[in-house]
């Protein structure tokens, strides 16, 4: 339950700062090169997302911003040598468990 509070919290905060006109990001097949090409809120709330699901239903309501940012760094090097592959594995590649 704190985990689903902190993703939706963290969300909250990621999506305040989107324009009002909705996007559909469909995460199962975003590209590498998309993900990079996104723009800042793409990118944003791709990792927040990312962060959320590799911490699963149970861990703390904790977001670490060191991991936090170490994470995001190997993420964006991976997808940055590796533009045509899936961000979904890409982040199993990275950072699965």
């Amino acid at each position: 339950m704190k985990t689903t509070v902190s993703i939706l919290f963290a969300a909250a905060l990621t999506l305040s700062s989107i324009p009002a006109h909705a996007v559909v990001l469909d995460l199962s097949t975003m590209t590498c090169k998309q993900f990079v090409d996104g723009g800042d809120d793409t990118i944003k709330m791709v990792l927040t997302w990312m962060d959320g699901w590799y911490k699963g239903d149970s861990d703390e309501a904790i977001i670490d911003t060191d991991v936090f940012v170490e994470n995001a760094k190997k993420f964006g090097t991976y997808c940055g040598k590796n533009p045509t592959m899936s961000i979904v594995n890409a982040a199993e590649s990275v950072l699965g468990k």
